[in-house]
């Protein structure tokens, strides 16, 4: 069942508040009478408890329409309603509790010659401090409550925040894998190659499909995201041929673990920049994954130039801040926040590797 909205949980709090309290105090005052009253007298005590409980609610409910009201007006003026307010409903309320409190005994106060001391007793000493403690208690509430509104409106605009940062490195990953592609398919036009132009352009709505189907918010399982890969890869097998030779390490098991939609493509991508482009016999990629523990470990090697030893520091860090790849070093950290590595590394005997390890979780 969809949880109930929450103002009308909150609306309801107020009621619950005065039932559970009212009702403790009228467990108090019976019990105080169970020491010092005979028997015979408790329960109509009881029950004289209970009616001045009631008025007490109407009273206190009252009140709170009346600090409703003067909320925004400051808070002295709050003071002052909380003041006067609570003593106005306490002159309301102690001459009924002094006339009813006499009933189980067969008495009553005539209001008729009643002195203002028998109607007022205890006025200061049991009513107004009940209900100043009363309305004490109410606002510690209220601020309370509008305290968790407040950091409710916090957590949820992290929230939208968070997923406004995963929307807009998904739109940064599509642009810029599209300018490839369509400069590839440009290329194939000028040199009257259409059918591979046609392929491509199929194999592209495919792949693009699958990145509007996904929203960066979710996971997949490897088998999805490898299966994603293949038809990246096999666009670019249209723009490379042969000279792109592949391979898929996989282990068993490690294909149930979810991994953020679109991780390997950029990493691909960067391994065909880097790599397989820049020599003209081309070059081979392996994809490995394989489960450790509770982590999942992802690879993705070329046997291409790698880093070179004189400046691997400075061609790491000009990898890792490209748009494709410094994408998937800002999805990483949303998603997982410390708890996943990001790793270049030379391959033996040529090549690079970049490592993605994140947790395993699987559906």
């Amino acid at each position: 069942m969809a949880s109930r909205p929450l103002p009308l949980i909150r609306k309801s709090q107020f009621w619950i508040f005065q039932l559970v309290g009212w009702s403790a105090w009228v467990a108090m005052l019976v019990l105080r009478d169970l020491i010092f009253v005979p028997p015979e007298y408790i329960f109509p005590r009881a029950l004289v408890f209970s009616v001045s409980a009631l008025l007490a609610v109407l009273l206190t409910s009252c009140l709170r329409y009346l600090y409703t009201l003067v909320w925004e007006q400051g808070l002295f003026v709050r003071l002052l309603m909380t003041f006067f307010g609570s003593l106005g409903a306490a002159m309301l309320w102690q001459p009924f509790r002094n006339y009813i409190a006499l009933l189980p005994f067969g008495d009553t106060i005539d209001f008729a010659n009643a002195s203002a001391e028998d109607l007022f007793d205890g006025l200061f000493s049991s009513s107004w401090l009940l209900l100043l403690v009363w309305s004490g208690l109410y606002f510690i509430i209220k601020y309370y409550q509008l305290f968790q509104e407040e950091k409710e409106k916090g957590l949820r605009s992290e929230a939208l925040a968070h997923e406004a940062q995963l929307l807009m490195l998904r739109y940064q990953l599509n642009p810029h894998f599209l300018f490839n592609t369509l400069n590839a398919i440009s290329t194939l036009v000028l040199a009257k190659a259409n059918d591979q132009a046609n392929e491509m352009l199929t194999k592209l709505s495919k792949f693009l499909r699958y990145s509007l189907d996904h929203s960066p918010l979710d996971r997949v399982s490897l088998t999805r995201e490898l299966e994603t890969s293949r038809h990246y890869l096999d666009i670019e097998k249209v723009r490379f041929a042969e000279r792109l030779r592949l391979e898929f390490d996989i282990e068993a098991g490690a294909e149930k673990a979810l991994v953020p939609t679109m991780l390997l493509q950029p990493i691909i991508e960067n391994s065909i920049k880097h790599g397989i482009s820049k020599s003209e016999s081309g070059g081979s990629i392996v994809i490995r994954a394989r489960k450790d523990g509770n982590k999942l470990h992802l690879e993705v090697a070329d046997d291409g130039p790698g880093l070179s030893e004189s400046s691997g520091l400075d061609n790491e860090l000009s990898l890792s801040k490209g748009v494709g790849v410094s994408n998937i070093r800002n999805r990483l950290l949303e998603i997982y926040g410390e708890h996943h590595e990001l790793l270049f590394e030379n391959a033996k005997p040529s090549g690079l590797t970049v490592k993605v390890i994140i947790p395993y979780d699987t559906e």
